[in-house]
């Protein structure tokens, strides 16, 4: 996974993308983000579609659905198990691959991590004895992670409440339709940002 490259970059005006009084409010911020970074591609204010009243209600409780949901899934997790959500999501991965173990651009790949987030991440939870890291023996550039006996009981202790905090809060509470509904939207969004910022 790379990052966008400069030229491909661009900026969106406001913090929720909505009309904040004046257009011409922003011509100033404009100029100062074009003049320190020169690589970067600007939407121009007179070219900006703002959201009407709908749009940015949706995109509102989007934001702050998202938001809720990501913190009461960590606490939950950190105060039943001792895991953030970023250590579950490692560890979710490593006990459905084969025998635990999984090269750590894969392991990249499936948390959308770059390298050195990764490579973090993974420092930490070695130390609490979560995942091992040793040498690939196909590859001696490359490196294998494997769950330890801990973390797969940590994550074996965490994932039925895990789902049943899910449930509690979502799934339970939306209709057949509702859930077909998630899954399409999730889908289409999913498959635009496919388009606009493809794996490298």
């Amino acid at each position: 996974m790379g990052a966008a490259r400069p030229e491909a970059q661009s900026v969106c005006m406001g913090r929720w993308g909505a009309a904040c009084g004046r257009p011409d409010r922003w011509s100033a911020p404009v100029e100062r983000v074009v003049s320190q970074n020169p690589g970067v591609r600007l939407v121009g204010v007179s070219d900006v579609k703002w959201l009407d009243d709908r749009e940015e209600r949706a995109w509102r409780n989007f934001i702050a659905m998202q938001e809720s949901l990501g913190e009461f899934l960590d606490r939950q997790l950190r105060n039943r198990c001792g895991l953030s959500s970023a250590d579950y999501r490692v560890l979710a991965h490593l006990s459905e691959s084969t025998e635990g173990r999984l090269r750590s651009f894969a392991l990249a790949r499936l948390l959308r991590w770059e390298k050195s987030r990764l490579s973090q991440h993974l420092g930490r939870m070695q130390t609490r004895g979560l995942v091992s890291r040793e040498r690939c023996l196909d590859d001696r550039r490359g490196a294998v992670v494997a769950i330890t006996a801990r973390g797969r009981e940590l994550i074996e202790a965490a994932a039925p409440q895990h789902v049943a905090d899910i449930r509690s809060v979502v799934i339970d509470h939306l209709s057949a339709t509702e859930l077909a509904m998630l899954t399409a939207v999730s889908d289409k969004v999913r498959a635009r940002l496919a388009v606009l910022e493809p794996e490298i």
